[in-house]
């Protein structure tokens, strides 16, 4: 069984780059499979991680994950490197369990609105997919960390405003249902710091050991200062996705992803090692430029370059 603490060592900052499934969720065009691999090999040898490498969805409705088994085999290959993929229906997660993937992900709304849009079922019922996740990798006795990843925690796009304890009480049934790790999005980016700090203030202390994340999107310009509090807050397991691709296209306006190479540096400079060499991790965004012409990548790091008169590093 996946150890939970080589995922997510405490004490210590894991980012996540997540470009291979949230990334390509919204784009017109993606890689291929070589070039995937080579996505793979080249963030690993800057020093990440934790890779998300797509979804267990229909070939024909999502060619861009149509080689999520290939994915799953490379990161196998590499050593101290971990894949997460998400699972939204029970074949799906048979699929996944199947596989030697690190972590799957199951998707639970903090809304009823965005749950029916997003995986076309209930809350409750979402909420039941990931005891079903749980107990079937239960009963193998092997197999993947299981994971929950709270939507729409900060604000809806269909309901609005999301109260922090209607989150709780989401993120409780969560953990009940044998989540592992609760992930908590702000899937349209909505969030400003206050708002980070108010639900971590709330999350933190009921989870004991369990790990949390932060999933960010920079939609409205406030990705890296909400990464920064849930930083000041505790958190040392944050998303973001190279070049700030991606976005949920069940939820209106959730566009990209904080952007990974910032939040390296924001980790950097703030006093917390990464592990990642952030030269070469600016790199590899040659590969998407390559097979992604028509995409937008942003990021000011990538622009600006890291500095060189000063020690920006722990």
């Amino acid at each position: 069984m996946t150890n939970i603490l080589a995922l997510y060592p405490k004490g210590r900052v894991t980012l996540r780059e997540l470009g291979l499934r949230d990334g390509l969720q919204m784009t017109s065009s993606w890689p291929g499979t070589a070039a995937k691999l080579e996505w793979i090999e080249r963030a690993c040898r800057a020093g990440v991680r934790n890779i998300e490498i797509g979804s267990f969805l229909p070939e024909a409705r999502f060619p861009q994950f149509a080689d999520v088994r290939q994915l799953i085999d490379r990161v196998d290959g590499i050593p101290d490197a971990f894949s997460s993929a998400l699972t939204l229906n029970e074949r799906a997660v048979d699929d996944a369990l199947a596989t030697a993937v690190s972590e799957i992900v199951v998707v639970v709304s903090a809304t009823e609105a965005h749950s029916r849009s997003n995986v076309n079922r209930s809350r409750e019922s979402a909420i039941e997919l990931l005891r079903y996740a749980r107990a079937r990798r239960d009963a193998i006795g092997s197999g993947p960390v299981i994971s929950v990843a709270v939507s729409v925690a900060f604000g809806c796009p269909f309901e609005g405003n999301v109260e922090p304890e209607s989150v709780m009480r989401v993120v409780d049934r969560c953990l009940g249902a044998g989540a592992e790790v609760i992930s908590l999005a702000d899937t349209v980016g909505v969030a400003g710091p206050r708002q980070i700090a108010e639900l971590l203030g709330l999350v933190n202390p009921r989870v004991g050991d369990v790990p949390v994340v932060i999933h960010l999107h920079d939609t409205r310009g406030t990705g890296i200062a909400n990464a920064y509090a849930a930083l000041d807050a505790g958190i040392r397991v944050l998303d973001g996705t190279i070049g700030g691709l991606g976005g949920c296209p069940f939820a209106p306006g959730a566009t990209g992803n904080v952007v990974f190479e910032d939040l390296v540096y924001l980790c950097e400079r703030s006093g917390f090692s990464t592990g990642i060499d952030l030269d070469r991790l600016i790199g590899f965004r040659s590969i998407l430029e390559r097979e992604m012409p028509g995409e937008n990548l942003f990021g000011a790091i990538a622009r600006a370059g890291t500095p060189d008169s000063i020690s920006w590093k722990v």
